[in-house]
C-alpha cells in the first residue's frame, strides 16, 4: 500500500487516464521487493519526463493556436506595411504578355490573391507586383499560402512563385535582381536573374551550408537564370513564413524561422563599362507564375 500510494502521489501530477494505465500494470502484478524499488526507480522519472512532455505539447498547441488569429496589416514594431490590405498602391503591375487584361492580382480580405477569378488549368500569363520604390538595407517578411488552382503551361508542374529582391531592369521579364523561391519542394532556393551572385555549399551533394564553400555562378551575363538549391525543405500546410534580411550585396533567407540560404558579393554587369559592380539597392517583387497564392503582411523594417 505504501508503494501505492507513492505511485499514485506521482502520478496525480498527469493525467487520469496516463495513472489508471500504469496502476493496472504495478498493482496486479505480484513482484519482490527488490525488484519493486527497480520498478519505482524506472516508472518515477518516466512519469514526470511523460508529464513535462504534455504541458510542452499543450503550450506549443496554444502558440500554434494563437499564430492562426493572424492581426493583417498590423506590422510589428519597427516594421512598417508594403502593402496596405486595401488597393496596390505604391505597386506596378507588370505580365508577360502586354495582350492580356486578365486580373492577376486581386485584394480579397486584406490579402493579395492570384489569379483569383480564373478558370483552373487555362492558359494565362505570368505576372509580377513590383514596388515603385528601391529598397536597401532591411529585413522583409512576408507569408504566403498556396491556393488549389493550376494553370496552362504549368498545369502539371509543382506551384511556383517567389519574392525577388534588388529589383531592376523591369522592362524585361522577369525583372532582373536576386530571388528568394517559394515553390512546392524547393521554398528558399537562390535564384540570380541577370545578376551574379555567391553563396557557400557542401560540396558533397552541393545544396546551402553556412560553413561550406564559396561558389559562385552568373559569370556570364548572357547565362540569365542560375541558382542554388536551400539546405532543408521546411514549408508546411497553410501559411508560411519567408524573411529576407538584405545587408548591402547580401541577403539571407529564413522560411518558418530556419536560415536556408543566403546570397553575398551580389554584383550587376553595367554594359558602358563593361565590369561587375556591386547590387546594393532595387526594388521588390511578387510573382505570379501559374499557380493560385495567397501573399498577407508584407512588412519591411530598415536596418
Amino acid at each position: 500500500m505504501n508503494k501505492l500510494r507513492l505511485i499514485t502521489g506521482v502520478f496525480s501530477f498527469c493525467k487520469p487516464d496516463t495513472f489508471y494505465v500504469v496502476y493496472l500494470k504495478t498493482t496486479f502484478k505480484k513482484i519482490n521487493m527488490k525488484f519493486s524499488v527497480s520498478i519505482l526507480l524506472y516508472i518515477i522519472p518516466t512519469i514526470f519526463l511523460s508529464c513535462n512532455s504534455e504541458n510542452n505539447t499543450t503550450e506549443a498547441s496554444k502558440a500554434e493556436s494563437s499564430t492562426t488569429e493572424v492581426s493583417l496589416n498590423n506590422p510589428p514594431e519597427g516594421y512598417e506595411t508594403l502593402f496596405n490590405g486595401k488597393d496596390f498602391n505604391g505597386w506596378n503591375i507588370i505580365t508577360d504578355n502586354e495582350q492580356s487584361d486578365v486580373e492577376l492580382f486581386s485584394v480579397e480580405g486584406g490579402m493579395i490573391h492570384t489569379y483569383k477569378n480564373l478558370e483552373a488549368n487555362s492558359v494565362q500569363p505570368f505576372g509580377e507586383l513590383i514596388s515603385e520604390k528601391e529598397y536597401e538595407n532591411y529585413i522583409l517578411s512576408v507569408e504566403y499560402k498556396w491556393g488549389e488552382k493550376k494553370f496552362k503551361p504549368r498545369d502539371e508542374a509543382v506551384r511556383d512563385a517567389g519574392v525577388l529582391f534588388h529589383g531592376f531592369d523591369e522592362d524585361i521579364f522577369w525583372a532582373s535582381g536576386a530571388e528568394c523561391q517559394i515553390q512546392e519542394g524547393d521554398t528558399g532556393d537562390l535564384w540570380l536573374i541577370g545578376v551574379r551572385g555567391s553563396t557557400k555549399l557542401e560540396s558533397s551533394n552541393q545544396h546551402y551550408a553556412p560553413d561550406g564553400d564559396t561558389f559562385t555562378k552568373g559569370e556570364d551575363p548572357k547565362k540569365r537564370y542560375q541558382s542554388f538549391p536551400r539546405n532543408w525543405f521546411w514549408e508546411k500546410e497553410g501559411w508560411n513564413k519567408v524573411i529576407i534580411e538584405v545587408k548591402e550585396n547580401s541577403a539571407k533567407f529564413m522560411v518558418n524561422g530556419k536560415l536556408v540560404n543566403e546570397v553575398f558579393d551580389l554584383e550587376y554587369y553595367d554594359e558602358v563599362s563593361k565590369e561587375f559592380k556591386p547590387l546594393t539597392t532595387g526594388k521588390i517583387l511578387l510573382q505570379a507564375e501559374g499557380a493560385e497564392i495567397y501573399y498577407r503582411n508584407i512588412f519591411i523594417k530598415s536596418l
